[in-house]
């Protein structure tokens, strides 16, 4: 197959342990929230650890509320689409209760139609980010950089504040 696909990792600090009840909330809705994307249209693939999500992998040992999500779509439509414009949007509204704030905690990159991306690969995108600001190779949804192959990505604005 040729052609690309869109990439993101979101990262965050948990402000407890994920079994702790002050992040019930979001924990509960995992299961909810990762069928959602599995069945929206251009959605390709996602992180997964031993369960049904990521919250197990501990991508930074020396951080265990360090929580890392990673997953795979078609082009910036699908992704905006499940990102900001389905159920998933209330739960990132909420974010704040279980997150600490991070000035950059998402990015987004063009792969090859066939990779699965690690989360070595995802971070070291992200930190591309944090150093250099919106890239062909790390960027946003307010600053995006048209697919390899020429398809064009328009800005999405952040709808979950």
């Amino acid at each position: 197959m040729t052609g690309f696909h869109l990439a993101q990792i979101n990262v965050g600090r948990l402000l407890q342990p994920v079994d702790h009840p002050q992040i019930a909330d979001f924990k509960n809705n995992l299961d909810r929230i990762n069928a959602l994307a599995d069945g929206m249209p251009g959605f390709v693939w996602r992180l997964v650890g031993e369960g049904n999500n990521a919250t197990d992998l501990q991508p930074r040992p020396d951080d265990p509320l360090f929580a890392v999500n990673m997953s795979v779509w078609t082009d910036m439509d699908a992704l905006a689409g499940f990102v900001y414009r389905s159920a998933h949007r209330d739960i990132m509204r909420r974010r704040r209760e279980w997150f600490e704030a991070m000035e950059v905690y998402q990015t987004l990159w063009w792969v090859p139609v066939g990779h699965t991306p690690s989360v070595e690969e995802g971070l070291a995108t992200l930190e591309l980010l944090e150093r250099l600001g919106p890239t062909p190779a790390a960027f946003t949804f307010k600053t995006p950089y048209p697919a390899p192959d020429g398809r064009p990505a328009l800005p999405v604005l952040d709808e979950c504040a």
